[in-house]
């Protein structure tokens, strides 16, 4: 269930509540009973994004394992194959 934020619209003070998806939004405060708006925030998630983890999905074995193959720039638009399937080109000329 996700936590929203509101603010008491006479006074300011904000508030989060826990509530289901399906429930309507509040329009009083549940204890106070005044009139209260909801704040759009920005989300609040965890996440599995570290140097380690990319590290590991961009990994040549990996990308190869998933049938990608990875060129990186060589300069005068060339791009040389540094992971992934053997019989791709070795590179690419733009």
């Amino acid at each position: 269930m996700p936590v929203y934020v509101y603010e008491v619209i006479a006074t300011g003070e904000v508030f989060e509540h826990l509530q289901r998806l399906a429930e309507p939004r509040l329009t009083v405060h549940p204890v106070s009973g005044e009139p209260v708006r909801r704040l759009v925030t920005a989300p609040n998630l965890t996440l599995n994004h570290s140097d380690g983890a990319n590290r590991t999905k961009l990994g040549a074995d990996n990308l190869a394992r998933h049938g990608f193959t990875r060129y990186e720039k060589a300069g005068g638009g060339r791009y040389v194959k540094t992971a992934g399937d053997p019989a791709a080109p070795r590179e690419i000329q733009r």
